[in-house]
């Protein structure tokens, strides 16, 4: 089992959870988040000044998969979150060692 997190712009969220509940992906975790990467913050106008933002807000996306279906979540997240332009985001990966279901107990794959 996979986890991933993926670092998207605000208004790509509808298209992404569109996407993976197409895919047969359900189930995610949403969050806001503020950061920074290669475009380190923008600048914007408040009553006629100016003044940097450090920290971009984003939406971080979480999902748990099979190994099976990590490439067609990975691909479906890249098309419904692309836009071409620097900030787009990341996506990372992690093993998942164990998933439990609170109301069953269910374990493993059978939790997702």
């Amino acid at each position: 089992m996979k986890k991933i997190e993926a670092i998207i712009r605000h208004y790509k969220l509808e298209d992404v959870k569109n996407a993976l509940s197409e895919a047969g992906i359900v189930g995610m975790t949403i969050t806001e988040v503020r950061g920074f990467g290669r475009q380190k913050g923008h600048t914007e106008m408040y009553r006629g000044t100016e003044y940097a933002v450090d920290f971009v807000p984003k939406v971080k996306v979480e999902v748990a998969v099979d190994d099976t279906r990590l490439k067609t979540a990975i691909d479906t997240i890249i098309r419904s979150a692309q836009t071409g332009q620097i900030g787009d985001g990341k996506i990372f990966v992690s093993d998942l060692v164990d998933t439990v279901r609170i109301r069953t107990g269910e374990t493993g794959g059978d939790a997702l």
